[in-house]
């Protein structure tokens, strides 16, 4: 029976960590690995991730081209076709409840139904937007399109 005193670890799985600094008989005696002088052998000595040594960094060699716009919203889109595929238990379909059937990935970003496809089923459908052809084919059928907000 194995007892708790008699574990070790793996043969070859287990290392001693290297001293360096301890003596020239070690190998890893007066610069203890950090070579002659220089910037790098300093204590408190570190370099930013993209620092190339002079050379003209990458960052910098790239061009800049064109503009983000921070504040733009991007939206998942599912067209008013797509739900008329899905089945749905309920007549009340929120985010949520595409996410759940796989029309959306996440249920923390913005969704927008768009009017690609027809729809015959008579629903209501909450999202953050609705695209005019959209809603005119909801409201078509009976159904109702509500906007949520947040996203």
């Amino acid at each position: 029976m194995l007892k708790l005193n008699e574990l070790r670890p793996a043969k070859g799985s287990s290392k001693k960590t290297k001293r360096v600094g301890r003596g020239g008989g070690s190998g890893w005696g007066t610069t203890a690995g950090f070579g002659m002088n220089g910037a790098k052998a300093r204590s408190g000595a570190k370099n930013k991730p993209y620092f190339e040594g002079g050379q003209l960094p990458l960052t910098r060699r790239l061009p800049k081209r064109g503009f983000n716009n921070r504040f733009k919203v991007y939206f998942q889109i599912v067209n008013v076709g797509d739900i008329e595929k899905t089945e749905f238990d309920a007549k009340e379909i929120d985010v949520a409840m595409l996410h759940e059937k796989g029309l959306v990935h996440s249920t923390d970003e913005p969704v927008k139904i768009l009017g690609n496809g027809d729809l015959t089923k008579v629903l209501t459908i909450k999202a953050n937007a609705f695209s005019k052809t959209a809603r005119e084919k909801i409201e078509k059928v009976k159904g109702k399109a509500e906007v949520i907000t947040g996203a």
